[in-house]
């Protein structure tokens, strides 16, 4: 068990406080970066080779792919949306898309199931099939299996730790580790708090789930990565990120002038510290 599990018997009241992102940013400066997701996502469908709306599982549940070329197999990033495992949609999540096919790089958009709809072991369930998806049809989808790289941004921090984690990938016939590198940005890597505070109203986690689905509570993944976080947080983000870089080796890069929200973002640029520790992970 964590440290960060310790937290799990603090005060509601602060750890509401510690994990509520929406107090490092006003109001209005949420919704337009919400808003900005879908206007920067918008041009991806575009991209040429994009396919949108695959069926990668038994759920239904879709994926969007963009910057595969014919006769290519290009190297992949997954990238798995926040919003407390309860908002957002794929929709929202390929603004970094056409940074990535300009450098020869494919992108995969996932839907999950959202919470209370499914639980937290079906989303992550439903993230998992996602890579085992893509990673068994890498040959017909263009995509260089030997190089593929997860990440995501908060919520989905969390779920790109968990395709990181060991000990599922037989089950879904994949090799012990599948992945060539992860990007995890202001993730929630220990459950325990999170079950003790407001995300419980939705997500409704089981000990069982807080002690499988913790990513900190299994051993670090062998796998190159840089931990992510923005220079505004609350503390139990910034917590959780300085726990994981600590546990797995994957140093900590602190992007300046960003908040939890808007850090993501900066995948749409190619010279920003994000872009950069994407980039050289293929």
């Amino acid at each position: 068990m964590t440290g960060l599990a310790a937290e799990g018997g603090w005060p509601r009241a602060r750890l509401d406080a510690d994990y509520t992102a929406k107090d490092c940013v006003s109001a209005a400066d949420f919704a337009r970066i919400i808003a900005d997701y879908a206007r920067l996502s918008a041009p991806a469908p575009g991209l040429p080779g994009a396919r949108t709306g695959l069926v990668y599982d038994g759920s239904g549940e879709r994926l969007d792919l963009f910057g595969t070329a014919p006769g290519e197999r290009r190297p992949l990033f997954l990238f798995l949306h926040g919003g407390y495992w309860r908002a957002l949609s794929r929709g929202h999540s390929a603004f970094m898309a056409p940074m990535l096919a300009a450098r020869g790089i494919a992108c995969a958009v996932p839907d999950y199931t959202l919470a209370p709809a499914a639980s937290l072991t079906e989303i992550v369930r439903q993230c998992r099939a996602a890579l085992a998806w893509l990673w068994r049809n890498a040959d017909d989808l263009g995509i260089d299996r030997g190089r593929i790289v997860v990440g995501g941004s908060s919520a989905g921090g969390h779920l790109a730790a968990a395709l990181a984690m060991p000990g599922w990938q037989a089950a879904m016939g994949l090799p012990a580790q599948p992945l060539a590198g992860m990007l995890p940005v202001s993730g929630l890597y220990e459950l325990a708090p999170i079950a003790a505070s407001h995300p419980q109203d939705w997500l409704h986690l089981t000990p069982e789930e807080i002690a499988t689905l913790s990513p900190l509570r299994a051993p670090p993944p062998a796998l190159r990565g840089v931990t992510a976080l923005a220079e505004t947080e609350t503390p139990g983000f910034t917590r959780q990120s300085a726990a994981w870089a600590t546990a797995t080796g994957a140093p900590l890069l602190t992007v300046p002038g960003r908040n939890h929200f808007d850090v993501i973002m900066d995948l749409a640029q190619p010279d920003t510290a994000l872009s950069r520790a994407l980039l050289q992970l293929f």
